[in-house]
């Protein structure tokens, strides 16, 4: 009969299978989480490990898969004549109600059908303006957190590439670098996440949400999968980086110390 501590040692065995770690992180980014510092966290080791894991199993992290959150689609806005810039939103305005009454000039547009017809082009028109606002937010966000990830993973490519590097000098050099360029990554990252959270994008009334659909048929990208993708505290994430960057910076600095030493040692002999 199984006991307690049998079906421990049996999850601990498993978990300790070769590859049996590589193989949850694979099923991870399949399911989405492309994530690295996400995925290291969870599994509780570092992200250098999670490059590898990912690698044994065919994954290249540098090649994240672009679902529908991805906002990739910036061209401008142009529809039924508004363009979502604040400065030109009146005169859009006033041209589309002369259009519409230059459409139907049986119509009076200070009668029932142009009262109507004006309040369905302001709701489209704010629509656009705020749909515009949080696409660009999004957008920048998203570029941000590329480079951050990317640059945090430079620093472990010029960290590993210390160990075999013929000019050690000029490659620990490049590894500083690489850090600072990190650090300030993970600041311009937290800042449009913080941006992004700030400005919410929804829909109030059936006016608004068709508004809304006509975007979208004109080729613009959805905006919901993009908002939930948010990390929802951006300043924890990014000082939780920096610690881990930081932490990491300062113990390799210690080792290097230690192999300078040893390097200058053996070259007085």
């Amino acid at each position: 009969m199984s006991t307690r501590r049998d079906d421990v040692m049996t999850a601990l065995r498993d978990w300790s299978k070769p590859g049996r770690r590589a193989d949850l992180l694979a099923a991870a980014w399949q399911a989405g989480e492309t994530n690295v510092s996400a995925l290291a966290e969870a599994a509780r080791i570092s992200r250098p490990t999670v490059y590898a894991d990912l690698r044994s199993r065919g994954i290249d992290p540098d090649h994240r898969p672009k679902g529908t959150s991805v906002i990739t689609n910036l061209s401008p806005l142009d529809i039924e004549g508004f363009t979502g810039v604040g400065e030109t939103m009146d005169a859009e305005y006033e041209r589309a109600i002369r259009r519409w009454a230059a459409q139907h000039p049986d119509l009076d547009p200070r009668g029932p059908e142009g009262h109507t017809e004006g309040m369905r082009l302001v709701a489209m028109m704010d629509t656009v303006a705020r749909y515009a606002d949080v696409r660009d937010r999004l957008a920048h966000e998203q570029v941000a957190r590329a480079e951050r990830d990317r640059l945090l993973h430079q620093v472990e490519l010029r960290w590993e590439a210390l160990s075999t590097a013929a000019a050690w000098l000029a490659a620990h050099h490049a590894y500083v670098l690489a850090v600072d360029e990190a650090r300030i990554a993970i600041d311009m990252w937290r800042e449009r996440a913080e941006t992004a959270s700030r400005r919410p994008f929804f829909c109030s009334s059936p006016r608004d949400e068709a508004a809304y659909q006509q975007i979208k048929e004109a080729g613009h990208p959805a905006l919901e999968e993009a908002l939930a993708d948010l990390d929802p505290t951006p300043a924890q994430t990014a000082e939780q980086l920096r610690a881990n960057l930081d932490q990491a910076h300062e113990r390799r600095m210690e080792l290097a110390v230690e192999t300078r030493q040893l390097a200058t040692t053996g070259g007085s002999q």
